[in-house]
């Protein structure tokens, strides 16, 4: 069992600037591919980005690319998700997620964290 707290969401405005985190009570996070999802309002949950257990592997939506950093901190068993030109369709409660299995594009995880709002004003 992987216990994942996520924090940093908040209100910001357009072209602002979030960085969220992702705590993981487990010691053996090292051992997990980890994942950040959201979903915006009244639509269905989707994927934002990944890392791979290493650290070395990541892989974003396209929607992202260029202006999101995931990373993590095995020591510290915390990743994050840095969120840069902040636009007001990135409004969605935001989660990250962890799973033993390799595959960065692999969109199915087993444990999620209870996730964070994140609202960008225009």
């Amino acid at each position: 069992q992987v216990q994942l707290v996520e924090s940093g969401g908040g209100l910001v405005q357009a072209g602002g600037s979030l960085r969220l985190s992702c705590a993981a009570t487990r010691r053996t996070f090292s051992d997990y591919r980890l994942g950040w999802f959201r979903q915006p309002p009244g639509k269905e949950r989707e994927f934002v980005a990944a890392i791979s257990a290493s650290g070395i592997t990541t892989y974003y939506t396209d929607s992202v690319k260029g202006r999101f950093t995931i990373s993590r901190d095995n020591a510290k068993n915390t990743a994050y998700l840095q969120m840069n030109n902040l636009k007001p369709e990135d409004t969605a409660v935001y989660y990250c997620a962890v799973d033993r299995s390799a595959w960065i594009r692999s969109k199915d995880y087993d444990y999620w964290g209870q996730g964070t709002q994140v609202t960008v004003s225009s």
